[in-house]
């Protein structure tokens, strides 16, 4: 039988793990609100803006090509990867990692063979595991989590933007985990650059009619920028709530396994105790009957 006193320590040490787990989860459902509400609230001015660019684009029949649209030959890749800066939040981090080293296994071996593929890390739970295995990691913007505004944002998006169309990089791509509910995270890899106009053509709504001023060339010069920041933002919020999403579940695991472990605990505590007590019952008796036959 176990040693009561290391039972008993046991026990204290689960509840004070348990206590830690509860209130991670409470804190992790107070940032979980305000995260999904604001990516409810983004996801449709995403999808109009997503429409009225198709739309536009659609407009100029082909005459127009926009710069951020032309593709080239892929020698030099950069991919962003957003993971969270702490850990404690099951696979999410994980599993973007393994998005990332699928996606150069699939895509991109060969820019990897020959030195030209970067990775671009958002938290440091990314910058931590591609620092230590030999990538051309680019640190400058891992912390964004700290303050993940538009405008902090803005400067990451250009960053790659003024990347692509400089030549620095001939494929961006964009590797995130986007929110469904609480307990489900779709990982998502997307080619943030060159443009893919599939996917807003989905969005065009052909009996749509724009006035356009002062020209529709000026107008798709303007929002694809644009547009393309509001699409980076979105994946950082969808990475955000994702990430609040997943600590909560792991967290509400984690306390409902210490309770099955305090429940274990508990009944060896009480079978130990039993069988010492029983034990020094028998010893009793046993000096008894000694002392009577003495």
């Amino acid at each position: 039988m176990a040693n009561l006193k290391e039972v008993r320590t046991r026990i204290q040490s689960v509840k004070s793990t348990q206590q830690i787990t509860k209130a991670m989860k409470m804190v992790a459902a107070s940032k979980l609100r305000r995260a999904q509400d604001a990516i409810l609230q983004m996801r449709p001015y995403v999808q109009k803006l997503y429409g009225i660019l198709g739309n536009a684009a659609a407009s100029l029949d082909g005459e127009q090509q926009s710069m951020y649209s032309v593709e080239r030959e892929v020698n030099k890749v950069l991919i962003v990867v957003i993971t969270s800066d702490r850990g404690l939040c099951g696979a999410f981090n994980t599993n973007a990692i393994k998005a990332v080293l699928s996606l150069i296994d699939e895509k991109y071996k060969a820019q990897e063979r020959n030195g030209n593929l970067w990775i671009l890390p958002l938290g440091k739970k990314s910058l931590d595991y591609f620092g230590k295995q030999n990538y051309k990691v680019i640190e400058d913007y891992y912390q964004i989590f700290g303050d993940p505004t538009f405008e902090k944002t803005k400067e990451v998006a250009d960053f790659a933007m003024q990347g692509f169309l400089s030549g620095e990089f001939d494929a961006v791509e964009l590797v995130y985990n986007e929110f469904k509910n609480v307990a489900t995270q779709i990982l998502r890899a997307e080619q943030f650059l060159p443009i893919s106009n599939e996917e807003k053509e989905e969005e065009t709504d052909k009996n749509t009619n724009y006035i356009f001023e002062p020209s529709v060339e000026f107008i798709i010069n303007e929002m694809i920028p644009r547009t393309l920041k509001v699409q980076f933002y979105k994946a950082i919020l969808e990475s955000n709530a994702s990430e609040h999403g997943a600590r909560m579940t792991a967290m509400d695991q984690a306390t409902e396994n210490a309770g099955e472990l305090l429940n274990d605990l508990r009944l060896i505590y009480n079978r130990s105790r039993q069988a010492a007590i029983t034990n020094e019952i028998i010893e009793i008796v046993g000096g008894a009957e000694a002392l009577e036959n003495g």
